[in-house]
């Protein structure tokens, strides 16, 4: 049997969403649909700025009693407020569960004890768990599999305010529903899917030691975006994808301080660089 990499995720919390309304509240403001989850299950999800921009990214985990978010523990603070601010008279409680620990594992079958669900994002990611898990990896560990899987992380990608949920590759992750109707942000971030606008996004770069946090991406003399987070030889990159298949069309170098880099499209994202029909 494959034995999973277990670790615990330090920089994560949780909030507990409960009452008659919950279902109905977070249907009406978050960007995934919450409907259909059954007791153990998640969703990924996201609340929008009106603009359609990225405040938060979070899972959404059902429970017999309502329902857990998983998200940065940096930005719980902020996310409770602005939950609470759109509850208005929901029948909801919004709690803060100081004790949780939040856990990943990847690379086996699903761990024995605690609350633990599958990543909703891709397979490769493997499991989270809520609760007491015996760990054999570390942070590190995690950010070196998600970076190869070509997975955005709050904290160290994608942020608040600043990039849409196309950039971040949510609409490929499950994290936006086009079809259960209005949440904060639905007509920008529709407007995108519709027209085929998302032309910035995450995707893997892979050098040989250039690679640094916020460095700029070139191609030849124009900045096309920028390193996120960085791990050994791998790192993310958000850049303007027509750029970068205009360079590699036209066999110009994409380059960090004028080092080479290559860029790839995550196994399982339904977009590609578009190296064809520049002009």
């Amino acid at each position: 049997m494959i034995m999973n990499k277990i670790a615990e995720l330090t920089d994560r919390g949780t909030l507990n969403i409960a009452g008659e309304d919950a279902e109905n509240f977070l249907q009406n403001v978050v960007t995934s649909d919450v409907t259909g989850l059954t007791v153990g299950s998640a969703t990924y999800a996201a609340l929008l700025t009106p603009q359609g921009k990225l405040l938060f990214d979070f899972f959404v985990l059902k429970v017999p009693d309502g329902y857990v978010i998983d998200c940065a523990l940096s930005q719980r603070p902020q996310l409770l407020q602005r939950l609470t601010m759109y509850k208005l008279r929901s029948k909801v409680t919004i709690e803060t569960d100081e004790d949780a620990q939040v856990y990943a594992a990847w690379g086996g079958t699903k761990p024995d004890g605690a609350t633990v669900y599958a990543d909703p994002r891709t397979d490769a990611m493997g499991w989270r768990a809520i609760g007491a898990l015996e760990t054999n990896a570390d942070a590190g560990d995690y950010h070196r599999h998600r970076i190869a899987l070509g997975i955005g992380d709050t904290d160290l990608d994608i942020g608040s305010g600043e990039i849409f949920p196309h950039e971040g590759n949510l609409d490929q992750l499950g994290g936006v529903s086009f079809t259960k109707g209005c949440f904060v942000g639905q007509e920008v971030v529709s407007r995108m899917e519709h027209r085929g606008t998302a032309r910035t996004r995450f995707v893997i770069a892979t050098s040989n030691g250039v690679l640094a946090p916020e460095a700029e991406v070139k191609a030849g003399d124009l900045r096309i975006g920028a390193i996120k987070s960085v791990t050994g030889d791998h790192g993310l990159a958000l850049i303007r994808l027509d750029r970068a298949g205009a360079a590699i069309a036209k066999g110009t170098p994409i380059t960090v301080d004028g080092e080479p880099i290559g860029i790839s499209v995550p196994d399982w994202a339904r977009f590609d660089i578009p190296v064809e029909g520049h002009k």
